[in-house]
C-alpha cells in the first residue's frame, strides 16, 4: 500500500512522500486562489471548489481565507455556507451533508499523532473520518476531532471541542462537546412565530 493508501485506511502513514505532496501542493494552491477573490467572483470561486474538492454541490460558497491540507479527500453536500478561516484537515475523509453552515474559524481535523513520542518522532501519523449530516449549523470556533460523526438537524454551540458522536435533532455545546437538550416541536413553533413577527 503506499502511504495515501494508509492515511485514508486510517492506518499510521508518514505524510512526507512524494504523492502526498503533490496533492497537497494542489491543494493548497488552490485553497490559496480561492482565498484571494473578491466578492465579484462567485462562479470563479465556485469553479475553483469544483477543482479542489472530491465533490461539491450546487449553492455551496466558502468566505475566504480558507485553508487545507488537500481538499481531495473533502465531499460537500448543496447549499453548504463557511464563514471566514474555516480549516479542514482532510488527512482521512471529511464528508458534508446538504445544508450545512459554519460560522468563523470552524476547523474539521482528522488528523492525530500517536500518544508515544518514539512513534511520533518517526514522523508517522494517522487520520479518521469525520461526518456531519444534513442541516447542521457549527458556531464561531467549534472544532471537530478525528472520528467523528455529527448527525442531522443538529446545532454546535460556539467554541466547543466535539471528541464524540453527536446524535441527530439536538444542541451540544462545550469543551468536551455534550449534548445540552434535543431541539423540538417547540423550537419550530418559536421559530416560526418569530419569522411571522418580524418578516
Amino acid at each position: 500500500m503506499t502511504e495515501r493508501d494508509n492515511m485514508l485506511a486510517g492506518k499510521l502513514y508518514i505524510a512526507d512522500d512524494e504523492e502526498l505532496r503533490r496533492v497537497s501542493h494542489k491543494g493548497k494552491r488552490l485553497a490559496r486562489l480561492l482565498s484571494q477573490t473578491t466578492e465579484e467572483d462567485g462562479e470563479i470561486r465556485f469553479a475553483i471548489m469544483k477543482q479542489l474538492f472530491k465533490s461539491v454541490g450546487e449553492g455551496s460558497y466558502i468566505e475566504p481565507p480558507f485553508h487545507t491540507d488537500y481538499g481531495a479527500h473533502t465531499t460537500i453536500g448543496k447549499n453548504f455556507y463557511a464563514n471566514y478561516d474555516a480549516i479542514f484537515i482532510d488527512t482521512a475523509p471529511i464528508t458534508i451533508g446538504d445544508n450545512v453552515m459554519f460560522g468563523p474559524r470552524a476547523g474539521l481535523y482528522t488528523a492525530g499523532h500517536p500518544i508515544d513520542a518514539a512513534i511520533r518522532n518517526e514522523q508517522l501519523e494517522y487520520g479518521y473520518p469525520i461526518v456531519i449530516g444534513n442541516n447542521v449549523w457549527l458556531g464561531g470556533n467549534v472544532v471537530v476531532n478525528p472520528g467523528v460523526t455529527i448527525g442531522s438537524n443538529v446545532v454546535i454551540g460556539s467554541g466547543s471541542v466535539v471528541t464524540k458522536d453527536i446524535p441527530d435533532n439536538v444542541v451540544a455545546v462545550g469543551n468536551p462537546a455534550h449534548v445540552l437538550r434535543p431541539i423540538t416541536e417547540a423550537d419550530k413553533t418559536y421559530w416560526q412565530q418569530q419569522k411571522q413577527h418580524d418578516r
